[in-house]
């Protein structure tokens, strides 16, 4: 029953494996969990709900934007996330960070700025949702 409530928000819908190395911008919708190597920019795209995934062995050098982002891997460059940033016990950010809700495990290292997003993107959901 619970899980009937729920979207399909947490769901991976590609991956990019251990031993693939990208050089160039990834953009993706839904989910994308990472286990190899990315060089350039990884971004969900624009108006949509993305959730990116960062494992234990992935490496990313460049900037990373997604609604929703899990790192538990070395991410060098900035970091947005629009909803929720999890920095896992192996985490490792070379970079700045924007959050708008922050969950750091213990363990996971940060050289870098944070910065709290503002929370103008929700209360403009509200107030349509609300019809005003």
């Amino acid at each position: 029953m619970l899980g009937s409530r729920k979207s399909n928000a947490g769901t991976i819908d590609s991956l990019i494996g251990a031993g693939t190395q990208i050089r160039g911008d990834v953009a993706f919708k839904g989910g994308l969990r990472i286990d190899g190597q990315v060089i350039g920019r990884v971004a969900a795209e624009e108006g949509g709900t993305g959730m990116l995934v960062v494992s234990e062995h992935a490496r990313i050098e460049g900037e990373v934007r997604a609604t929703h982002v899990v790192v538990n891997g070395t991410v060098i460059g900035p970091i947005q996330a629009d909803e929720l940033l999890e920095l896992q016990a192996k985490a490792r950010v070379t970079g700045d960070i924007r959050y708008q809700t922050l969950e750091i495990h213990h363990g996971a290292v940060i050289d870098g700025s944070l910065s709290h997003l503002e929370a103008g993107r929700g209360s403009l959901l509200k107030l349509a949702a609300s019809n005003e």
